[in-house]
């Protein structure tokens, strides 16, 4: 194991995301049954149907006509049971493509099915950019939107704060368009809706002129990091650190504008480094101070790693090795003492090997935001695919929940109804929007009847 293969690993992660396998196919509707399950097949189901609509016109027409629940499906990549249902699955792939770009108002409007990789590259050729990105860029715009999906940047907001103006299919099949400034209560509710008022087509988002990062990467101590962290996110226009286990060594990954020509891309060695991580783990896990003994004498603190490229190309990317995740955003000011907790509970379990993610993000106003009305600090603790992960539930959820956490809709949590409705000051007016939107519950499944308490 050479010193520089580990460290490159870390370096890289700022980069890295999640690789959607199995995403659906745009083919028409299949017949029953149809056999979908997440990225990461923790979540699954056997649905009556898969529609792949068209355009508009044919989605309006499946959902006035479709028997029983209808979900969406954007790129499975959510771990909580968003999607599963044993009636209809809806994917909008075919929906997809920038629609529009005003130059004047600095907005595009984009189709709901659209993945992320394309918008980026399609805003590029149009010379503008979304302000931030999540670190997957295979998701599903409307997917990514309804989940509250977010990047980081002490002063960004995650992405569905961008949003002016979205375009809706009712469970009923009519179209419904609201924008900020005729409708800000519908839409405070639907930027992040979980997918229960209907169905995203259309997002008309704020863009910036294109720009370009300029990416640094340093290991060191974790505790010098913790102190660091909050001025290291007033500092930098994206800041995050990854914990490495059992190694007492961070990651901080920092971005900033970049005015240059100059192109720097460093050859990626993630897959490496977590395999390296993984052998430490495997050989010396019954030994965890000979493991962190070991990790010591192969990483070399003082080797740093760059990067310069257009701000989508860093920002977001994919991660092949499949894993399961939970990920709380607790306020700003409890992050580092919450994190502290979460490593020495991550350190009491010998199998842990999996870099631990922390981010910033600026507080917005969307009612079922993680982030409503506070500035937070992301945690994202994740487990190797095929490997127990209930203790993402049962050893690190107590610690979220004391620390005034809320779950990412899309990552594992255990939250029902009265939790959720302690942490969200908005959350009777949106079940009162979502009832007015679907009184017969059909874009509800069984997850979502529970999150939100409803027989």
């Amino acid at each position: 194991m050479k010193q520089r293969r580990l460290f490159l690993k870390a370096g890289a992660m700022a980069a890295a995301a999640g690789l959607l396998a199995g995403r659906v196919q745009a083919v028409p509707a299949q017949p029953l049954p149809f056999r979908w399950k997440n990225w990461s097949e923790v979540q699954q189901c056997q649905a009556r149907s898969l529609a792949t609509p068209a355009d508009e016109e044919a989605l309006a027409d499946l959902l006035r006509n479709a028997a029983g629940t209808v979900r969406c499906v954007g790129a499975g990549h959510s771990f909580t049971p968003l999607v599963p249902t044993n009636d209809t699955i809806v994917c909008l792939e075919r929906l997809n493509g920038v629609l529009s770009h005003d130059k004047a108002a600095m907005t595009a409007t984009l189709r709901g099915g659209t993945r992320l990789s394309m918008v980026s590259r399609q805003l590029d050729s149009l010379g503008v950019a979304l302000r931030n990105l999540p670190d997957i860029d295979m998701q599903s715009l409307a997917g990514a939107i309804s989940t509250g999906t977010h990047g980081t940047g002490a002063n960004i907001q995650a992405m569905h704060a961008e949003v002016t103006a979205l375009r809706l299919l009712t469970p009923q099949g009519e179209v419904v368009d609201w924008d900020q400034e005729r409708h800000p209560e519908q839409m405070a509710a639907a930027r992040v809706s979980l997918g229960s008022l209907g169905v995203i087509t259309q997002a008309t988002m704020r863009v910036v002129p294109s720009f370009s990062l300029h990416r640094k990467v340093w290991l060191r101590p974790v505790g010098e990091i913790l102190e660091q962290a909050g001025e290291l996110s007033a500092k930098h226009r994206h800041f995050e650190f990854y914990y490495l286990p059992f190694t007492g060594y961070a990651a901080a990954i920092a971005h900033d504008e970049y005015k240059g020509s100059e192109v720097l891309v460093p050859h990626s060695q993630d897959e490496e480094m977590l395999s390296d991580l993984r052998k430490l783990r495997d050989w010396l896990g019954r030994f965890p101070d000979l493991r962190r003994w070991t990790a010591g004498k192969l990483i070399d603190p003082n080797l740093t790693e760059e990067a310069k490229n257009r701000s989508w190309k860093l920002l977001s990317t994919v991660r092949p090795t499949r894993f399961n995740e939970t990920e709380y955003h607790v306020p700003r000011e409890a992050g580092i003492a919450c994190v502290r907790e979460v490593i020495a509970a991550l350190e009491k379990r010998n199998e842990v090997f999996f870099p631990m993610e922390f981010r910033f993000v600026k507080g917005d106003d969307a009612w079922l935001s993680p982030f409503y009305k506070r500035d937070s600090c992301s945690i994202a603790v994740h487990a190797a695919h095929g490997e127990d992960y209930d203790y993402l539930l049962s050893d690190l959820g107590p610690i979220f929940r004391k620390h005034g956490g809320r779950p990412h809709w899309g990552k594992l949590h255990n939250l029902g109804a009265k939790e959720l409705a302690a942490l969200y000051p908005r959350w009777n007016d949106f079940l009162a929007l979502r009832q007015q939107m679907d009184p017969k519950g059909r874009m509800l499944n069984r997850h979502l009847r529970s999150l939100f308490g409803v027989a």
